[in-house]
């Protein structure tokens, strides 16, 4: 496991465990979010921790969607850290969250390109992989983050926490806000979001336990992480369900469109918010009593671990496989998991007591 040094322990102070909801926005795959196709795509030949760190590597990020809030925090981490380690850092993305098609074709330039690491988000768990895994052929170490790939097409998978606890813990901080009563609906992304449907699935096996036998889940609906899709979707849940309580958004996006609708509607402050946001972008939500509570990791930091990974990795320092260790600058040590997972560590909980200590 990672040991934490005490300003990032200090940093996490709002992760309450219970309230770990990690309600994540856009998008993150974790190691059980990831199918296993028989591990991750490590290097051949063995690691060597001694191996000084490579300057002048141009890195690719490659997110879901550009000019998103989410992925532009991520990005700026990971270039403040390449430009530290003495590396280069380079954005390319489809416009659209949904566009697979794109992010496949921006893999592919990346790769003719020559660049010696990428990092992506995945838009779709299997789409890419031909593509990745040329890019691999090619000497390219692949790094995903945030939403994974299946495990054979990267060397590494930054998550940013572990899938079942978010899936849960979403869950029981919206039960506590709606007194474990009541029906509720869940406001995601694509349909094809491997992150957003691994968590959801989690979210389901939570409202077996008994103590939620009077919450209901009448409807997932999707809006695409496009703002206006997710706010119509929030506008349509309310009017099918009329007696709905609470709805739980996993994705940046969608939680500040549900956001924008109910505080402007008559349903503000009785139907409960929880999910998946940016401080930046919730504030105001939270201090008019549209949101009571909301959670995420620090984006930024998510993108400069993935950038720290990917230096690692086309340094030789280590090649994806379980139980390699790395140091990544100020974050700290972190050591390799099953299939290649490397977890951020706990998401942040958001309210009004702490979200103006965030700036992101």
């Amino acid at each position: 496991m990672r040991k934490a040094s005490p300003s990032r322990t200090c940093a996490a102070l709002a992760a309450v465990t219970s309230l770990a909801l990690a309600a994540t926005a856009c998008g993150g795959t974790t190691k059980e979010d990831v199918e296993n196709d028989g591990g991750s795509a490590a290097a051949a030949g063995p690691a060597d921790p001694d191996a000084p760190t490579k300057k002048g590597l141009t890195v690719g990020f490659l997110p879901k969607q550009v000019n998103n809030p989410y992925f532009t925090t991520a990005g700026k981490g990971g270039e403040k850290a390449l430009k530290e380690l003495g590396s280069t850092y380079k954005e390319a993305g489809p416009s659209s969250a949904t566009d697979t098609a794109g992010q496949v074709s921006y893999v592919n330039t990346l790769t003719q390109q020559q660049v010696d690491a990428m990092a992506v988000s995945a838009q779709d768990p299997g789409a890419l992989c031909t593509a990745l895994k040329q890019a691999m052929r090619n000497g390219i170490k692949v790094v995903t983050y945030d939403s994974d790939t299946t495990a054979g097409c990267r060397n590494a998978f930054v998550s940013q926490a572990s899938a079942e606890d978010l899936g849960r813990t979403e869950v029981q901080l919206l039960a506590e806000q709606i007194g474990y009563e009541g029906e509720i609906a869940i406001l995601s992304a694509a349909q094809t979001a491997t992150n957003q449907n691994t968590w959801i699935e989690f979210m389901k096996d939570e409202l077996e336990d008994p103590k939620y036998k009077d919450m209901e889940l009448v409807e997932v609906a999707y809006g695409n992480d496009d703002a206006q899709q997710s706010f119509q979707q929030t506008q349509g849940l309310l009017q099918q369900h009329p007696d709905l309580k609470g709805i739980i958004s996993p994705t940046t996006v969608g939680i500040k469109a549900a956001a924008q609708y109910l505080s402007g509607s008559r349903y503000k402050g009785e139907v409960k918010l929880t999910g998946l946001g940016t401080p930046n972008d919730m504030r105001k939500y939270v201090k008019n009593g549209t949101v009571e509570a909301f959670a995420l990791w620090d984006p930024a930091k998510l993108g400069e671990l993935a950038a720290r990974t990917a230096v690692a990795l086309a340094s030789g320092q280590i090649t994806g496989k379980e139980g390699e260790t790395f140091e990544a600058g100020a974050m700290g040590e972190y050591t390799i998991g099953e299939d290649g997972v490397i977890n951020l560590g706990k998401p942040t909980v958001f309210d009004a007591g702490n979200i103006d200590d965030f700036d992101f």
